[in-house]
């Protein structure tokens, strides 16, 4: 199974969110989720799980948590390894960016992904070879 994007959390929590102003993102998302080989890695599902519950505004359920780790099954997810967060406290400091940020693109990386669809990281911007995209812009 090959994927050449890579999803953060905020592409999971838009697909599920119920929150009628997240309506274009969730559209989008859906999309993303939908029709393109895609990777994640076992901190975005944590990060996805943690926001969920969280934010009650978004109305995302237990159900809605069950669906995305079933679907996640189907697909590469990087585990958090002692080598990745080694990758991505380089990436930190290279790219002066959160280790949290920087464990995305190590994961992105390390599953071959040339793509990262994020909200949160610099639209447009190369990080070591893989390229962010804002798709909600």
């Amino acid at each position: 199974m090959t994927a050449e994007v890579f999803l953060d959390s905020n592409v999971l929590l838009y697909s599920c969110s119920a929150a009628a102003d997240d309506a274009a993102k969730r559209q989008v998302a859906e999309d993303l989720i939908l029709n393109r080989p895609f990777a994640i890695s076992a901190q975005v599902l944590q990060e996805f799980i943690a926001n969920a519950l969280r934010k009650p505004r978004l109305g995302i359920t237990e159900s809605n948590i069950e669906a995305t780790l079933q679907m996640a099954a189907l697909v590469r997810v990087q585990p958090v390894t002692h080598e990745l967060v080694v990758s991505a406290v380089m990436l930190r400091r290279r790219f002066q960016l959160s280790q949290w940020d920087a464990t995305i693109i190590a994961a992105a990386l390390e599953l071959g992904c040339h793509t990262v669809y994020s909200e949160d990281l610099n639209h447009g911007q190369n990080y070591g070879g893989v390229i962010v995209i804002n798709p909600f812009l």
